[in-house]
């Protein structure tokens, strides 16, 4: 034992000292750039890379499986910590022009993070509650499999109703291009999804699921033919999940609902079907970041955004449609500017905004509940992100033509619009205890279990906590897993397995042992 936490201990070091040297490497290469990068912001901006990217070298060395949460958080938080405020600087790109800066972005970039180091701290400790799948290793475990005699005929019917709501809500909306003008008309400044969409939430739960069901059918399904299995099957599959998605949700224009529902696809794949390498998900980032700057077009003008996006020049259409690379790293994956905006317009000499003391979170709760049944819902983070935004009173959606905020804040963000920012860094409480959750769940979980069809929804949802708000992060829930759970729930049934060395006292007579661990599998930890 002594020995293996010594190995640890070692291999901690090299990760730690090959993140040490590769973040002041990234960081000495921007210096010379600008003169901007002189200043004690870039201190702790270090630190939060060099903390953070030891997780994501612990995935490149192959210390974590492919998909840890600990090592995705790893990654995607290597850009949204330490890349995304230096890219700040470089870039000279911030929130649109009507909100009224800072003189100096630097030092809120620097007291911002400053909160997340010690928030990463917190998160490093916390990430261990509950991920302690060591002592149940010993113990029987009870493992959920597919009833066969329930699977097809569920499977069908839940399709057949996902499709049905689907070709109603476009026919709601007087055909397939009335429902993509009615999701690209939406202005910038005003809520999200507006009265278009209004009261929709629990027929999307529905009639959007359909690809993923579809993608949980065939894993299932597939196990049983390895000709099913190979490479270019597979790749075909995931190109007809992609067109699924856009149709079943995909054109509403939300990015972030169609690339998760490619993480959650790929997952399966990776647990239920064929492990992924590192290669393939290096070429799958190329396409999807491909993707996600197409796609920026198309939420910004429909069809026709995409079209001009491809006929012109892309810095012409770029300039056009407000949509671009930088603004699609800084602003879809990072919070940086954001985040450093409602600091500086709390901590401001003359701020006069008031802390919601929790609101949005009650607020977030009632977000799933219909219409007719609480019709006078309270407002959401919108007021707040108003009233922070432009000064106390200057929310009022009734107004014709008044400005409303709508953007989203992030775990950091939200936090501070409730409580202020002193208690910013205990809220990677909650990140570190869902990540430990997903974690042990990863580990604990047997290679045969069918609850892995919803383990990589798991770890996309610990990304989301984070870059979200807690209305994100319900609606994310119920619209996004609501439905796949639900049948989940229904076609499986429990199996008791036990260790191999069970005695025939101690276990039935017809005892079932231990499937290998998906950790076990991929030989990883």
């Amino acid at each position: 034992m002594n020995g293996k936490s010594s190995r640890r201990q070692v291999a901690y070091k090299h990760s730690f000292f090959i993140s040490f040297f590769l973040t002041i490497l990234i960081v000495a290469e921007f210096l010379p750039h600008s003169d901007q990068y002189w200043h004690w912001f870039v201190i702790p901006v270090t630190l939060s890379g060099i903390l953070i990217g030891i997780d994501a070298v612990d995935w490149f060395r192959g210390r974590l499986e492919i998909f840890d949460p600990v090592g995705i958080i790893g990654l995607l938080g290597f850009h949204f910590f330490f890349l995304a405020p230096l890219l700040h600087i470089r870039w000279d790109a911030w929130l649109e022009p009507w909100y009224t800066p800072p003189p100096d972005w630097r030092p809120w970039l620097g007291y911002m993070a400053i909160l997340n180091f010690m928030g990463l701290c917190i998160y490093r400790l916390s990430r261990s509650f509950g991920n302690t799948p060591a002592k149940h290793q010993s113990k029987r475990k009870i493992i959920w499999t597919v009833n066969q005699k329930r699977f097809l005929p569920v499977l069908m019917i839940a399709l057949l109703l996902s499709a049905t709501l689907q070709v109603l809500t476009y026919q709601k909306f007087g055909g397939v291009m009335s429902y993509i003008n009615a999701a690209t008309s939406t202005s910038p400044s005003t809520d999200a999804d507006s009265s278009q969409f209004q009261g929709m939430g629990m027929i999307f739960i529905v009639s959007e699921s359909f690809p993923i069901l579809a993608m949980m059918g065939f894993a299932v399904s597939a196990q049983k033919y390895k000709r099913l299995r190979t490479l270019p099957v597979l790749i075909g599959v995931l190109i007809v999940f992609l067109v699924l998605q856009m149709f079943f949700g995909g054109l509403r224009g939300s990015r972030s609902n169609t690339i998760w529902a490619l993480f959650w696809a790929l997952g399966i794949v990776h647990f239920w079907l064929r492990s992924v390498t590192k290669k393939e998900i290096a070429f799958g980032l190329v396409f999807l970041m491909f993707f996600m700057y197409i796609y920026g077009f198309y939420k910004g003008g429909g069809i026709e955004g995409v079209q001009k996006a491809l006929q012109e020049d892309s810095s012409g259409a770029e300039e056009k449609s407000g949509r671009t690379w930088k603004g699609m790293l800084l602003g879809d994956l990072g919070r940086s500017d954001v985040q450093a905006f409602v600091l500086y317009r709390m901590m401001r000499a003359n701020s006069d905004y008031q802390y919601a003391w929790g609101r949005t979170y009650f607020a977030a709760t009632t977000i799933m509940i219909p219409g007719a049944i609480l019709p006078n819902k309270p407002p959401n983070k919108s007021m707040e992100g108003t009233n922070v935004m432009s000064g106390m009173g200057s929310y009022n959606p009734q107004e014709p033509g008044k400005w409303v905020a709508s953007k989203v804040y992030g775990l950091a963000g939200e936090v501070m619009l409730n409580f202020g920012p002193l208690p910013v860094p205990f809220a990677f409480i909650v990140l570190g205890l869902i990540v430990g959750l997903v974690k042990r769940c990863l580990v604990t979980w047997d290679s045969t279990d069918i609850r892995l069809l919803l383990l990589p929804m798991m770890v996309n949802f610990c990304f989301v906590v984070l870059v979200s708000d807690f209305d994100n992060d319900i609606f994310f829930l119920f619209k996004n897993a609501g439905f796949p759970i639900l049948l989940i729930c229904i076609i499986h049934k429990k199996i008791v397995v036990y260790p191999p060395n069970t005695s025939l006292q101690e276990s039935p007579k017809n005892q079932v042992f231990f499937a290998p661990t998906i950790s076990e599998k991929q030989n990883n930890y």
